[in-house]
């Protein structure tokens, strides 16, 4: 754990009088400046480079909304998988169709329930 007296460059943690501990961050710009040269360029200019393809996919589709919508489901499916579900996007995709099947998972409610609420 940082102590309250420790600072770093990004900030530091200040005991609150509540007894919580909040970070306080330093102000923008920082000093010494950010170094945006050698390795992190190159990941920069990657990360650049890849949302630049996204954006001329989505460019590119006749319904983006509809890729959007089966994004935010993949990731209801993974995140609640994480917490141990058993239930697959066939699953989800099924339970939102209204196609119930006896051997459908019964943890799809909850995926269900995740797409609801990044909605």
């Amino acid at each position: 754990m940082v102590e309250a007296s420790q600072m770093g460059r990004a900030g530091r943690y200040q005991q609150q009088p509540t007894g919580y501990r909040a970070f306080i961050p330093e102000p923008l710009p920082p000093e010494p400046p950010i170094d945006l040269t050698g390795e992190l360029q190159h990941w920069l200019s990657q990360a650049d480079r890849a949302l630049g393809r996204l954006d001329g996919s989505i460019q590119t589709l006749p319904h983006p909304d509809l890729f959007v919508a089966m994004y935010v489901r993949k990731e209801a499916v993974l995140s609640s998988q994480i917490e141990g579900t058993q239930s697959s996007l066939q699953d989800l995709l099924a339970a939102e169709a209204s196609i119930f099947a006896p051997e459908r998972p019964k943890d799809v409610d909850e995926v269900v329930n995740y797409v609801r609420a990044m909605k």
